[in-house]
């Protein structure tokens, strides 16, 4: 059994900076991490013994930018495949196109799921264009995983780098797709500050969605998320770090301060996601 399982990280990618090389996110997360390749993450993470789900975000439309191909992400978890599992990413502006990538996710590369950022991708996930992609999500079986809240993108800049916060509130935007696609498994990613209670509420309510604790160290944890970890949703709570702008061991660090019991303390770092990813490890 590994000590932990971390599903959120990103890996460093060829040809492209790292979200800590980025003077003003290093400060916002206060990290110190920095890996220039896959296999030092892979090295770090092997002597942690923690497992990670792997992922980037494709926001060609919205940025311009060329995607990093998700057959990276098929890569690493192939050269590291008890190390890593992986997530493959689609832009929803692509219609059709992301359609079929994402089945090419699930049928040829062997990824579990799609990562979307909605704030960098600039789209309401429940806007009915994107419903043909979350159709075929729930179809072929991969989660979905969303970004929640606030975020370390674009802090600091004039106008916070043009980042709209407001994509990514939990209801309704992503509460009306758990409701649309009862089958279609969501994890929230992050505690999804200023919506917490919003967040929270959804966790309840639908079966179908969960949360991983990333990108906040839990010593920020809010009293309220603590609570309700420890009890009502203790069983849809899962840890993650955000790799590079956490490192994982510091966030283990400090959940141990807040005083979780052995059982809970088994769901959240491992047994949580065995489950919802139905992983051997």
């Amino acid at each position: 059994m590994v000590r932990a399982i971390d599903i959120h990280i990103h890996p460093p990618m060829p040809g492209r900076r790292t979200l800590t090389d980025d003077p003003e996110i290093a400060k916002y997360f206060r990290s110190a991490v920095s890996h220039s390749t896959p296999e030092e993450m892979a090295e770090m993470y092997a002597e942690l013994d923690i497992f990670g789900v792997l992922f980037q975000i494709d926001f060609e439309t919205a940025s311009g930018s060329k995607p990093i191909p998700n057959d990276f992400i098929a890569e690493v978890v192939q050269r590291y495949p008890k190390q890593f599992a992986g997530f493959g990413s689609v832009d929803p502006w692509k219609g059709a196109i992301a359609v079929r990538e994402a089945e090419r996710c699930a049928k040829e590369l062997g990824l579990l799921g799609l990562k979307f950022h909605p704030q960098q991708q600039q789209f309401f996930p429940n806007d009915q264009r994107f419903y043909p992609l979350w159709e075929a999500a729930q179809r072929l079986g991969l989660i979905v995983l969303f970004h929640t809240g606030t975020t370390g993108v674009g802090v600091g800049q004039p106008g916070g780098g043009g980042i709209k916060l407001k994509y990514a509130r939990p209801i309704p935007y992503i509460d009306d797709v758990a409701a649309d696609f009862p089958e279609l498994t969501i994890i929230m990613a992050h505690p999804s500050f200023p919506w917490q209670d919003e967040q929270l509420a959804m966790l309840v309510h639908k079966p179908n969605v969960h949360m991983d604790l990333s990108g906040w160290s839990p010593k920020y944890f809010s009293p309220l998320l603590v609570q309700y970890a420890k009890t009502l949703i203790q069983d849809k709570v899962m840890f993650g770090s955000d790799y590079p702008v956490i490192s994982p061991e510091r966030w283990l660090n400090d959940f141990a301060a807040l005083g979780f019991n052995e059982d809970v303390t088994q769901k959240i770092l491992i047994d949580n996601a065995k489950r919802l990813l139905k992983l051997e490890v």
